[in-house]
């Protein structure tokens, strides 16, 4: 068993924070996100895993290597040009010749992959799709399936009155090595609206796998990004590895930090400064009486005195000015400054 990744998007909705940064490898709890995919599927244990990347390729290859250093063998495809998500499968066929766990590289997720798989082998399925349900099923695709869990169809966005089930496509698939064979070459071409309803038609042994619990959300925008810190500092997420909370950096004992925050080495926290529920990246430097709540800052970030940031994400390398008010919903691209007194925030 073999995996693949697709972790092609420019994070288009996630900006400012991925002009510099890819998605793939934002980081979450101070660890590059394809950590935590990476991490499900060494557990599950696939450690061929290819990465089918197209925005800033170099940058996730930097941070990820050849994987060794994460117990997995990882190899990378770069697409000439956006290909579809099924398109970008096709793309890697040199490389996945075999029965292939594909990833959503935008999905966390604390899904049980072995039972997964169990369950895609024990049906002798061709394809398996994982579903989810959701509180809001008219805002994605839902999935009908019979009572043996066999796929019967798919519904794009239905409109209210259409809405028959709340279990969506969870992004993660198990596909047998011949699907690769229903895929057009060199064209874009996509799962939900290509590939999977053509299985359909050709009565493929077609299945979905629905987790009886299991956490499950798309970080691809900031209030969803932000979700998922919160979800993983609270003990949301289950069978997850996260960094130590605390690293090694320079706290002033008068300076208040609560147990759930966590943060990074080389951290600076003057007398004063209050840290609560929130995630400081390497180098942060935190001046005294600044306060910063339920919040996640990138590395190299200075936060002035008396400042205050609640409900914010901020970028590498920023600038906070003393007594600033960074307010819920704010979102700062890398490099930002905001000078003294500022007072700015917004829906995420």
């Amino acid at each position: 068993m073999q995996a693949l990744i697709l972790a092609g998007g420019k994070g288009t909705r996630l900006r400012p924070l991925t002009v510099y940064t890819p998605k793939p490898v934002v980081p979450i709890c101070n660890r590059p996100f394809l950590l935590y995919q990476i991490d499900t599927l060494r557990r599950a244990g696939i450690t061929h895993i290819t990465l089918s990347l197209s925005y800033q390729p170099l940058k996730i290859e930097q941070q990820l290597g050849d994987g060794s250093d994460y117990g997995v063998k990882i190899t990378y495809t770069v697409e000439p040009q956006p290909m579809g998500t099924a398109g970008a499968y096709k793309f890697a066929e040199e490389l996945i010749r075999e029965p292939t766990v594909v990833f959503n590289g935008d999905i966390l997720t604390d899904l049980d992959l072995e039972a997964v798989i169990r369950e895609h082998q024990g049906r002798k399925a061709a394809a398996t799709v994982v579903l989810t349900p959701v509180d809001n099923p008219s805002s994605y695709g839902l999935v009908e399936t019979e009572s043996d869990g066999r796929i019967r169809r798919f519904l794009e966005k239905p409109k209210a009155d259409e809405i028959s089930v709340n279990t969506i496509n969870a992004g993660t698939y198990v596909l047998e090595p011949h699907i690769l064979d229903y895929v057009p070459a060199g064209e874009p071409y996509s799962f939900e609206y290509g590939l999977f309803p053509d299985l359909l038609k050709r009565g493929e042994s077609f299945y979905a796998h629905i987790p009886q619990q299991s956490y499950w959300i798309d970080i691809g925008t900031p209030a969803r990004y932000m979700q998922a810190h919160l979800d993983l500092l609270a003990g949301r997420v289950a069978r997850t590895e996260l960094p130590a909370r605390r690293g090694e950096f320079d706290s002033a004992t008068a300076a208040e930090i609560d147990e759930l925050s966590m943060i990074a080495d080389d951290c600076t926290i003057k007398p004063g400064a209050q840290i609560i529920n929130s995630v400081l990246g390497q180098g942060c430097h935190i001046e005294e009486k600044a306060r910063v709540e339920n919040s996640v800052i990138w590395p190299h970030t200075r936060v002035g005195t008396g400042a205050q940031v609640f409900g914010a994400i901020i970028g590498r390398g920023c600038h906070v000015g003393r007594s600033a008010q960074v307010g819920a919903g704010a979102v700062l691209g890398d490099k930002s400054s905001l000078t003294d007194y500022t007072q700015t925030g917004g829906a995420l």
